[in-house]
Order: C-alpha cells, then structure tokens, then sequence
C-alpha cells in the first residue's frame, strides 16, 4: 500500500515531538507500506523567518522571501532523515524541486501546475522513505516559490493524486473532524467519516482542521482522506465522497469564524447595474464577499451588506470610496465586532426543520441573528462576537446532546 503522510510543525516542534513522529513513520514503514512523508516547518519557524526578514528589509521582494521559507521546511525534513537514520531505516529528503513540484509564478501564494514523479518513483523501488518539504515549489523560472496558508496539505494531496496512492493521512494536534471545536464544547463528538463537501463547508466556515484548498484537491482528484493525531495513536475521521453516516445525522458539524467583519453600503442608488457596480469594485481588489443582504431604503435607494475576511474589510472599504461617485451611495460602514456561526450537514438535504432548531438555539440564549445565508448542506449565521462561543455552544447541546 502507498500511503502519503503529512506532519504539521506542531508534530515536528521540537527533537522530542521529531522522534515521536519517527515512531509512526517506522511503524507504517515496518508494516511493508511504501511511504511518501510531507513536512511542515518547525513550530514558529516560518514567522521567525518572516521576523528576520523584516529586520533586514521591512518590504522585502516577495522572490526572495519565499527563497528564504522554503528553508524552514528544508530544516525539517533533513531533521527528520537524520532522527529515521539514526534507527538505521533507509530513507532520502527532498525538497520541492527535487521532487518536481511545478507551480506558477505567484510568489507567496502559487499553485500547483504538474508534479513530475519519476524521481518519487526511483526512490521508492529502493524501498526508501521519501520525505518531502511541504508548501514549496519552482516555477517556469526555476525560482522557489511557496504554496501560501495550507501549502502543505495541498503538498501531501497533491503527491497523493500524482502517486495515485492508496491514502493521504494528514497528522495534526488533534484526533480528527469533531462535531464542534472540543477546546470550546468539551462534549464534542469525533466523526469517523464526513463527505468532501461536508469538510469544505466547514473548512470555509473557519474549522481550522483543515484548509479548504486540500479538500478540494482531493475531491477533485478522489483522494481518500484521513485526519488523526500525532500524539494519540488512535483511529481519525475519513473524508471521502460518500460517508455512510450521511443520512443518519441531520448535522455534521458547528464552526465558527470570528476573523470576518460585516461591509455596508448605505443609500445605494436604486437602479439597474448598482449591485453589480459595488461588487465589482469590490471584487477587482481582490477581496471575496460572502452573505450579500439588499434592504429597501428610502428615497429610491437601498443598503446593501456583505462578510468579508476581516483582514481585507479595510481595502474593501477604500475600493468602495474611490469609486463612490460612480457607484452612487451615501457612505460605507464597517462591523468588525461580529461572527459567523456556521452548522454543516449533508443530512439537510432530506431533513425538515434544520433552520428552525437552529433558530430555537439561538433564541432560547437571546441572541440576535443579524444575517442569515443558507445552501443545501449549510445553514450560516452572522450574530455580535461575544456571543459566537455560547452560540456554538446552545446549538451543538439541540443536536447532539438533546
């Protein structure tokens, strides 16, 4: 069986958690599996190095920064050939290049054109384990590049899907996909499966046990997932297309984001093209809008709100200001104190009364819902921020502990 491996820099943080990670290597391997392994950087390496950048250059091009993060990767991954020698298992590191990940030319946030895997190949008939530094590339340059937030399970599902092998486990700090956060709702459930769509609605949603990007590449490519500990030896939860619990449990799962902020335009001009005119601007400077809401106002205007990442709420602001004579508003506002909480299931599609248990939580806690967003697995609700914990919390007690 070829399996491909990913550790995060929380599992390889220190020489201790190294060899704890050596430990499920060796284990896989001595059980005649054929392994791939992807490394992330140590702990805080990679902001380290972003620290040590700015105290050279505080606007450093984004070339030479992403030369200098691929390096973090490097460091583990020969730390880690190192430790797996040391237990005289044969084995061989490889940086992206050397593996023949190909990317565009985004620099910081490239993607993944092609991965050449003859020199995987080689490597793998000499029964070796082959490890690989995650979130790095080269481009049509021959230039480093690095794959941006997430890079490195988009790394290990990528490999998979060149490698067309059997499993990509991504090894984490925690034992799987939970029904909500266990830090915040202790009596949070482990899933032993959830579908693709499922884990993208939450990843998008702001669980944070995987990245949205590396789902998507293994449905678009019918990579079997697993997620699991690297401190807990014990069974994950399988993502894959079809999961047998689909009709069994109305929800999946409760997420919530606090890292967003709400945009409004105020007096919009009500005429044909006006909603069109303030995306627009939106979009061209690249900010991604989420839970559009038109209401009537007065005077032949209307007010238009949408969620956007929080991080961007300023540059979707000023975008909107420049061009505010051509749009025709009065002015834009900013919420930045909200969240979104958001409840995922596949179960929706055959269940009625979804919404309104979700609603009866929420209420019963006095909590005021603001916007509403809704598709056939999904169910999102923008409350005030303080009451994101406590939302998430009465929600998960009417599904599952009721």
């Amino acid at each position: 069986m070829l399996i491909v491996q990913k550790f995060g820099g929380s599992s390889v943080a220190n020489a201790e958690r190294i060899r704890n990670v050596a430990g499920i290597i060796a284990e896989s391997f001595l059980m005649g599996h054929d392994l791939v392994v992807v490394l992330s950087a140590q702990g805080d390496t990679t902001d380290e190095l972003l620290d040590k950048a700015a105290e050279i250059n505080p606007n450093p091009s984004k070339r030479e920064l992403d030369m200098l993060l691929t390096t973090g990767e490097q460091q583990s991954i020969a730390l880690m050939a190192m430790c797996l020698e040391g237990m005289g298992l044969p084995v061989v590191s490889l940086t992206g290049w050397q593996v023949g990940i190909r990317t565009d030319t985004v620099y910081g946030s490239a993607r993944i054109r092609r991965i050449y895997t003859e020199r995987l190949r080689r490597e793998l008939d000499k029964k070796r384990i082959v490890l690989v530094a995650g979130f790095q590339g080269v481009n049509k340059f021959d230039d480093y590049t690095t794959l941006g937030r997430g890079g490195s399970d988009a790394t290990a599902v990528a490999l998979a899907a060149a490698l067309h092998a059997d499993r990509c486990q991504i090894f984490t700090d925690v034992e799987g996909v939970y029904t909500s956060d266990p830090r915040k709702v202790p009596e949070a459930k482990k899933l032993e499966e959830i579908t693709y769509d499922e884990m993208l609605e939450l990843a998008s949603m702001g669980a944070q046990v995987l990245m949205n990007r590396s789902v998507q590449l293994a449905k678009r490519y019918g990579v079997e997932l697993e997620v699991l500990s690297s401190l807990v030896r014990a069974p994950g939860t399988k993502v894959k297309e079809v999961s047998k619990n689909m009709e069994e449990m109305k929800i999946t799962g409760i997420a919530k984001d606090e890292h967003v902020a709400r945009v409004t335009v105020v007096k919009v001009a009500d005429r044909p093209g006006s909603a069109f005119r303030v995306l627009n601007a939106v979009s061209k400077a690249g900010v991604d809008v989420d839970m559009i809401i038109q209401a009537n106002g007065r005077e032949e205007t209307n007010d238009m709100s949408f969620v956007v990442a929080e991080g961007d709420a300023q540059r979707a602001y000023d975008a909107l200001m420049e061009r505010r004579s051509a749009i025709g508003f009065d002015h834009v506002s900013l919420d930045r104190d909200i969240a979104k909480v958001s409840v995922v299931g596949a179960g929706m599609m055959s269940s009625a009364g979804i919404a309104s248990l979700v609603f009866e939580a929420l209420n019963d806690e006095h909590i005021n819902i603001q916007m509403i967003n809704t598709s056939e697995i999904k169910i999102s609700c923008v409350i005030d921020a303080p009451s994101a914990d406590r939302a998430v919390s009465a929600i998960h007690r009417k599904f599952f502990e009721s």
